[in-house]
């Protein structure tokens, strides 16, 4: 194999593969490298199944970004045999009045004017016989919404970026970078390689690695479990219209699909989570008490037929900022360098858009898409972001 490229990407899991996609479907001779061979059960992608929203409670600005998400995720489902999408529906409910992350997730339906319906109290008990909430809950139901098969995105990205040319080289660590104002080069066991960019979208371990480029950014990763119980088919199965949702309870952040084909209702809790290193996680669920009896704790109260067996456990992390707001800009410092970091437990729904956008920034410099938000140098990173000595 060559070993010179016109772009490397290091991390070739959700953001990296779709960025590898992207750039080999321009003809761009291009390079992934990964710890692991992606899909795999390592990482933040893992567990089947992700929600995408378009009506977006962590911030209106959001909105035209998964739209555009939505778009490339529709054009993907056309060009592969993998199944990626299914319009289930997403319901966000929690009281009235206290959650400002329903509040918000009106907001944006509202300023961009999405399809949604409203409803509160005894409306949202009688649409979805399954769901048990308060009168002075209210929530929004967006249908255009719904879920994505994680796993089956990036297998797929994957088996195009290669059939386009692109080469994946697994189960290899990048250990080391040289960068240049012409050429990066990464330095692997395995041996050397160079290119002309370099996208560095390394998940949980973009937290050890980017001071190798010279640069820190505050990122916390943080192990976060999901739980697939028995449900009654009738109530929370896709097939019977049950929804995907993202709700917040006095007790915080929860988010669950249907069961499809049988897996059992998906539930996760978004709020909290164990701070860990990415290579010592314990990875096995059920390891701390609360992995399953918080998630009981929520259906027990809100989807009562969906507390029955627990048919499996998965860990997966996220990697958080301090204002839990994505990194998507170039380095400071090296025009060639382009990074993706700290997707924050919500970011896969965008990794089409973001693979779009990190080809548009390795090539060009720039991209089409309103990154400000994103950016390295805002004002929540400032205060913890210095060069490394």
């Amino acid at each position: 194999m060559s070993t010179h490229f016109d772009v490397i990407v290091v991390g070739a899991g959700s953001m990296g593969m779709a960025a590898g996609y992207y750039l080999s479907k321009q003809g761009i001779k291009t390079l992934l490298v990964d710890s692991f061979d992606p899909p795999h059960t390592n990482g933040s992608h893992h567990g089947d199944t992700r929600i995408i929203r378009h009506a977006y409670g962590e911030g209106r600005e959001y909105v035209p970004f998964a739209l555009r998400s939505q778009e490339l995720w529709d054009e993907l489902e056309k060009e592969t045999h993998h199944k990626i999408f299914t319009k289930t529906g997403v319901l966000v409910f929690g009281p009235k009045g206290e959650s400002a992350f329903v509040a918000e997730t009106m907001e944006a339906a509202k300023e961009h004017s999405l399809t949604v319906d409203l409803l509160e109290g005894d409306e949202i008990n009688k649409r979805w016989p399954g769901v048990q909430v308060p009168e002075n809950y209210n929530a929004i139901f967006e249908p255009n919404s719904g879920v994505l098969f994680s796993e089956n995105c990036i297998r797929a990205y994957r088996e195009l970026a290669e059939a386009n040319g692109a080469k994946v080289l697994t189960y290899t660590p990048v250990e080391d970078f040289e960068i240049s104002p012409d050429i990066v080069k990464i330095q692997t066991a395995s041996g050397s390689y160079t290119a002309d960019k370099l996208i560095v979208s390394m998940g949980a371990w973009n937290s050890k690695l980017l001071s190798k480029l010279n640069i820190h950014i505050p990122l916390q990763p943080y192990r976060q479990v999901v739980g697939f119980f028995e449900a009654d088919e009738t109530k929370y199965s896709n097939t019977h219209d049950f929804p995907g949702f993202m709700v917040e309870v006095p007790t915080g952040i929860y988010y669950g699909f249907p069961s499809f084909s049988g897996c059992g209702l998906k539930i996760g809790y978004h709020t909290f989570g164990q701070k860990i290193d990415p290579d010592t996680i314990n990875r096995e669920f059920g390891a701390y008490p609360e992995d399953e009896e918080n998630l009981r704790a929520f259906l027990d109260k809100h989807l009562p037929g969906a507390n029955g067996e627990l048919k499996r456990g998965a860990v997966c992390m996220y990697t958080k900022t301090p204002d839990e707001h994505f990194v998507i800009d170039v380095h400071p410092e090296h025009s060639n360098v382009v990074i993706a970091a700290g997707f924050s437990g919500h970011g896969f729904k965008f990794s089409s858009a973001v693979g779009e956008t990190l080809c548009q920034l390795a090539t060009t410099g720039k991209t089409e898409h309103d990154i400000s938000i994103f950016s390295i140098n805002r004002p929540a990173l400032k205060g913890s972001l210095q060069k490394t000595t």
